[in-house]
């Protein structure tokens, strides 16, 4: 049946503590437990979008065999952190993946929603049957330009990019296809009007976060005979831009569907919710991959010891959001116990506030065009030589006559 086959995330090789990142900016350190974050990853300079999103899929890649590879035919990046106006990052991922020239390849935009309406498309452009045997593999990558003048949302920004092969054999993630809801409209919760800074309404995202999720939920309930949102689904899954939002929306949806007890709500949160929060409260919001990331979370983390039903939450600000569903189980555990998310992100390297401040100024032109820049790698040996077992990836080296560059190392 159509699903995820395969699921990988890559979230770079450094990371700083979230308090770490209070005290450097002064934030009152108060609200750290708001968050529910520990960690957060931190992007190096030698990383962009498309060094992400290769590190993230080729594992995936180099599983398939020849023939697996070449049925791959459709390859969506998802980012709102494009490098050009025109030329997508997909093409530079389609060349480093080493994929085939008959893959139809692009690039989709839409904040934290992005990734799931490409994996949405692509799955039923798999379930049509138009083409037996084809796979997808979608994308989500981006990078942290926030800065001081994020506040709040500096600590919670992540770093990294998911990876999801969408084919015939759901093991990952086997979808109940026509089971979703959609629920979008236009407002102006978070934007990225230049390369070099977003902006965001706090308030406004928060308020429009908890409005898609409840009315996301009830369209998936008026087209899917006898759902319930309370016995339904034994997990949840949510777009994670830290996870204290997550608990905030949960418990606005249990409120809704009549369960008020305090002890009721904790109970449930952390029989459902809580395995999904266990990857980002170390990484951080990484845009359209983190409903991926905490995905991974949750069968990593969850005694997985037969097949379960999953609702997933994605929502984008601007905004476009939607809730489905899928079946996980006992096959998805082994198979994604092969890519070693959790002691990858166990490895990555702790920098303090001062090295933190020195790789945000130059990641914060690592998206602004100019015809020449220079990016050594070497420079930050320092921290990629003490990853343990880090194997060769691909990292950027800079830009020559507006052409992104790059090398294995």
């Amino acid at each position: 049946m159509t699903g995820i086959e395969a699921l990988n995330v890559h979230c770079g090789y450094a990371y700083a503590t979230v308090p770490e990142l209070f005290r450097g900016r002064g934030l009152d350190p108060g609200r750290v437990e708001n968050l529910m974050m520990t960690r957060r990853s931190i992007g190096l300079p030698c990383e962009d979008p498309v060094t992400n999103a290769v590190n993230a899929a080729l594992p995936i890649v180099a599983a398939l065999s020849d023939e697996e590879r070449a049925s791959i035919e459709v390859l969506v990046t998802s980012t709102e952190s494009g490098v050009d106006l025109s030329k997508s990052v997909a093409s530079y991922v389609h060349e480093y993946l080493g994929l085939s020239r008959n893959c139809r390849f692009f690039e989709v935009k839409q904040a934290c929603y992005g990734a799931t309406g490409a994996i949405q498309l692509a799955a039923g452009y798999l379930a049509s049957g138009i083409s037996p045997g084809a796979k997808a593999l979608v994308i989500a990558t981006d990078v942290a330009v926030v800065d001081e003048h994020a506040e709040y949302s500096e600590p919670a920004a992540g770093h990294g990019a998911a990876a999801v092969l969408v084919g015939d054999e759901g093991t990952i993630l086997e979808f109940d296809l026509g089971a979703f809801g959609n629920y979008s409209y236009e407002t102006l919760d978070s934007a990225r009007p230049e390369p070099t800074f977003d902006i965001a309404d706090v308030d406004r995202s928060l308020f429009a976060y908890l409005d898609c999720f409840s009315n996301s939920v009830a369209d998936y309930r008026s087209k899917v005979d006898g759902a319930d949102f309370m016995t339904t689904f034994d997990h949840l899954v949510m777009h994670t831009p830290f996870a204290g939002l997550v608990k905030a929306g949960h418990r606005k949806l249990l409120r809704e569907h009549g369960v008020r007890g305090p002890g009721e709500v904790a109970a449930d949160f952390e029989r459902r919710v809580a395995p999904s929060l266990v990857y980002p409260s170390v990484v951080g919001n990484l845009c359209s991959g983190s409903v991926y990331l905490a995905l991974a979370s949750l069968i990593d983390s969850a005694p997985l010891t037969e097949p379960v039903r999953v609702g997933l939450f994605s929502y984008g600000s601007g905004c476009s959001s939607e809730f489905f569903s899928g079946i996980t189980g006992p096959a998805a555990k082994d198979k994604l116990a092969t890519m070693g998310i959790g002691e990858r992100l166990a490895k990555r390297v702790e920098i303090d506030f001062d090295q933190y401040l020195a790789a945000l100024a130059v990641n914060k032109q690592c998206l602004v065009p100019v015809p020449d820049r220079d990016i050594d790698p070497a420079g930050y040996a320092p921290i990629l030589d003490r990853v343990p077992d880090r194997k060769e990836q691909l990292l950027f080296t800079g830009v020559r006559e507006y052409h992104r560059q790059y090398a294995w190392g």
